[in-house]
């Protein structure tokens, strides 16, 4: 399990030291990214969670995945980070209600918005997420203010994340790696079913 301390709580379900490792590679303007993550909320956090078939034995790490051609994703993605560094017992709720409103920042209903703009209907779902007290502190971790083109507070979280997926070759959203290698066979329209069955088949241990 490759993740920097810092980013601990990208470990979405199961135990951190499980030996099997999950990585989902997903972006949060990505429909079929949605798809994977309410089945990972419903399906897989209850199989590795305490007192799951599973547990102790994987656990999921979500990797954020810009994929620039969707030009709200980096903003999406900083938001995240954002939230993950304020309150990160609340990332994987944060997630769940970004990607609920994913639409909202799709290309065309951002396309007449400031990169400002942008961030402020990010500030607003996280409010109801990560709570009132906490907004000041996650705005400032997305506002400009160090060099020209210096990025933001989380501007090296989110270069880390991506430099993970180019040495990987990670190319697209959702794209998923059991025990560090890419299983293609992982489908976005996987239910209890198909995932039941890839687990019994994958977990040696």
């Amino acid at each position: 399990m490759a993740l920097q301390p810092s980013l601990r709580p990208l470990i979405i379900a199961g135990t951190q030291h499980a030996p099997h490792t999950l990585d989902v590679f997903l972006d949060f303007v990505c429909p079929y990214s949605k798809k994977l993550v309410f089945a990972i909320d419903a399906v897989l956090r209850p199989l590795l969670g305490p007192g799951g078939k599973y547990d102790g034995k994987v656990h999921i790490i979500f990797r954020p995945q810009v994929q620039p051609w969707h030009s709200s994703s980096t903003f999406t993605h900083e938001a995240a980070l954002a939230a993950l560094r304020v309150a990160p017992d609340k990332f994987w709720a944060f997630t769940l209600a970004l990607f609920k409103r994913q639409e909202e920042f799709f290309d065309i209903p951002t396309s007449t918005l400031t990169p400002l703009q942008i961030r402020e209907k990010l500030a607003h779902i996280a409010a109801g997420v990560i709570g009132e007290q906490n907004v000041p502190a996650f705005k400032d971790l997305l506002a400009l203010k160090s060099t020209p083109n210096g990025g933001v507070a989380v501007t090296d979280d989110l270069k880390y994340t991506i430099k993970f997926s180019r040495q990987n070759g990670i190319h697209v959203s959702p794209t998923a790696l059991w025990d560090g290698l890419v299983a293609n066979e992982i489908s976005s329209s996987w239910a209890e079913k198909e995932w039941v069955e890839f687990l019994e088949k994958k977990v040696i241990v």
